[in-house]
């Protein structure tokens, strides 16, 4: 089942085309990602498919009722502003605290909820990040740069993590990185952008 589909696709950015002539498609299961130089689109391309900033040129179809789970880069946090990882996991739209411990849990967060958000490592949070977004039980779940910051052994852990949760809540991953060797051993499908698409295919190892 095709959850996005891109045909076309042209995005302008400051006056500048940023990606341009882009066909796509992402079906229900598979994991893509997308690789590329710094500068090459990559961010902007998953914007664009999840809707976040409007295309230049060409059509962009999601699927009727898809939901969308998302993992941004980084999150800026007020350190001086109080906030625990379980109200953060409840904003904006309240969630019980059964399905919250459920999420934590699943992310390898089992009994941090009552933690200050600013209190986590850079891997706990982007597993608060991603515990976030699967709370929603998205049909695509989208995450830019997940392990930026991570070193190999944590990047290698967080790839398996998104493995599991694709099963587990059979959702297409849609997600922008910058390490093909460890991508490659992840990935159903890469796709290698520098302003359009160069090359895609099956990884192989």
């Amino acid at each position: 089942m095709t959850l996005i589909e891109a045909k076309g696709l042209a995005v302008d950015l400051g006056g500048v085309r940023v990606l341009r002539d882009v066909d796509f498609a992402l079906e229900r299961g598979e994991i893509v990602t997308i690789v590329g130089p710094n500068g090459a689109g990559k961010t902007t391309l998953l914007r664009a498919l999840i809707g976040a900033i409007r295309p230049s040129e060409g059509l962009i179809e999601r699927a009727k009722g898809l939901v969308i789970g998302y993992v941004p880069q980084k999150l800026a946090i007020d350190r001086s502003m109080p906030l625990t990882v379980r109200r953060f996991l409840a904003l904006p739209t309240d969630r019980t605290d059964a399905d919250i411990e459920a999420a934590l849990a699943d992310v390898g967060l089992a009994g941090e909820g009552d933690k200050q958000l600013t209190a986590l490592s850079g891997g706990q949070t982007q597993r608060a990040l991603l515990a976030r977004a699967m709370l929603g039980r998205p049909d695509v779940l989208a995450l830019d740069e997940p392990t930026q910051g991570l070193d190999q052994l944590g990047e290698a852990g967080f790839y398996r993590l998104i493995d599991e949760i694709r099963q587990r809540l059979n959702c297409a991953v849609l997600m922008v990185s910058h390490d093909l060797h460890v991508v490659s051993r992840a990935a159903d499908r890469v796709i290698c952008l520098n302003g359009h698409i160069c090359c895609e295919g099956e990884p192989t190892v």
